[in-house]
């Protein structure tokens, strides 16, 4: 589930589905279609029947090409629908002109296309129709051919409506097309903003409870694999001891147990991501910045930190388990997919904060990018550049698809945004940005002004 948030709530239209105006428009001929008959041959009235019926079968003839051209699940863009309700009310416009114009009763179906379109369509659209409703109103209120009353003039001369009442009567349309488009548009935008809200929130709670499931399982896995990294530990410690010091095999134990050791550590750093139990140590942006690189500095992979030239003061960053956890798994994957480099450029305003990893690797899979950040998405086993890599041992390194999703969480839950971009061509590799908003991330009191440019590798 994605909720895209490029516009304001309430900006955001979802187009109408062709099988609804179809059906919508098939209403409108049966409708139509029998008020002809009725009126031409029940009620004895003389009507251009021919020109009426050739209008209706018009309708009648659209609504099966589109049936037969398009899937009716489809939906329809802002401008494909605007045009389709402008063709309704320029037909009913033709009808009225063959049956006296704004003197014939149904002159208020001129309120259906617009009322439609408040519900389901841009402002700018509604206006648009709301506008060619009225024009066609004056037009037809104008210039129409007679209203018949009677058959023969049976019911004697049929009577001249004064001027200033078909004004009245159009005047009553125009403000009717206005008053109730604007009430339709407004409670339409009530719905959307609700539905929007509760999308959101459902999202929110979905991606809180795969996160608290997973606090379970650190825990539990840091209880359960505790006492077997312990014993591997040990064996090694043994192993090394036992061995000559100009064994071959003794570089590999000594391998073995720092990797084993820094498993024990990520299992303690997993049990421990409770920012409330965390000490919030105050620190410049730069020393964060190292201290989440630092273990990832011996891979063979160069990462250079880069800080801006000429920015305001550096802000002050509260140190938590969870911003370092964030920062620190977007930076191995950069190392774990990189090529040669990982650079690493932070920047700030007044305003934000902003940080980017961007690495020579491979980058994001196309087809992964809308779903980086959702549980169990991962492009683990794909293509990776690193040094020596097998591709058959490689296959079997599919990961589980939760670490971006447990570090973007984290990080946002303490304001960040965060963006996963494939780097343009002609270069290559993966971009991601955290982006903080300055007075949420920065808890500096007075600060003083930084100048110059470092840069560290």
């Amino acid at each position: 589930m994605s909720l895209s948030l490029d516009h304001p709530i309430g900006e955001r239209f979802f187009g109408l589905r062709l099988d609804t105006l179809i059906r919508l428009r098939w209403l409108a001929i049966s409708g139509q279609t029998m008020a002809i008959v009725v009126v031409q041959w029940l009620l004895g009235f003389s009507l251009p029947i021919g020109a009426c019926l050739a209008v209706v079968a018009l309708s009648a003839w659209l609504n099966l090409a589109l049936r037969l051209r398009n899937p009716g699940a489809r939906r329809l863009s802002d401008v494909e629908a605007a045009w389709l309700l402008a063709y309704d009310i320029l037909q009913l416009a033709a009808l009225l002109f063959l049956t006296g114009g704004l003197a014939n009763p149904f002159a208020l179906l001129f309120l259906a296309p617009v009322l439609i379109s408040a519900t389901a369509l841009s402002p700018r659209t509604t206006i648009l129709l709301g506008f060619l409703a009225a024009v066609c109103a004056a037009l037809v209120g104008f210039w129409q051919m007679p209203l018949p009353w009677g058959n023969g003039g049976t019911l004697g001369h049929p009577p001249e409506l004064p001027t200033l009442y078909l004004l009245g009567i159009w005047l009553a349309l125009a403000i009717a097309i206005a008053f109730i488009g604007v009430h339709a548009w407004r409670v339409a935008e009530e719905t959307r903003e609700l539905s929007e809200a509760l999308a959101a929130t459902e999202l929110v709670l979905a991606r809180e409870q795969h996160l608290s499931a997973l606090d379970g399982l650190a825990a539990a896995a840091a209880h359960e694999l505790g006492t077997p990294l312990a014993t591997i530990t040990v064996v090694a410690k043994e192993l090394a001891r036992g061995l000559p010091a100009d064994n071959p095999m003794s570089d590999d134990i000594r391998l073995v147990s720092e990797q084993a050791e820094r498993c024990r550590a990520i299992l303690r750093t997993l049990t421990t991501l409770d920012a409330s139990e965390a000490p919030f140590d105050r620190m410049p942006i730069s020393h964060l910045l190292e201290d989440v690189v630092a273990p990832h500095r011996n891979f063979g992979i160069a990462i250079a930190v880069t800080m801006p030239t000429g920015a305001p003061d550096e802000p002050i960053i509260a140190r938590n388990p969870g911003l370092l956890y964030g920062l620190g798994n977007i930076v191995e994957n950069a190392v774990d997919f990189a090529r040669d480099r990982v650079n690493i450029v932070a920047s700030w305003s007044d305003e934000e904060v902003t940080i980017s990893v961007t690495d020579d690797g491979p980058g994001f899979p196309v087809e992964l990018l809308d779903s980086i950040g959702a549980p169990y998405v991962t492009s683990r086993g794909r293509s990776r550049w690193k040094r020596g890599a097998d591709p058959e041992a490689d296959e079997g390194q599919q990961g589980l698809g939760l670490g971006v999703f447990i570090a973007k969480t984290l990080l946002e839950r303490t304001g960040a945004a965060l963006s996963f971009v494939n780097r343009p061509a002609p270069a290559h590799g993966a971009s991601v940005g955290v982006r903080w908003s300055r007075r949420v991330i920065d808890i500096s009191g007075d600060r003083e002004p930084q100048d110059g440019r470092r840069a560290y590798p």
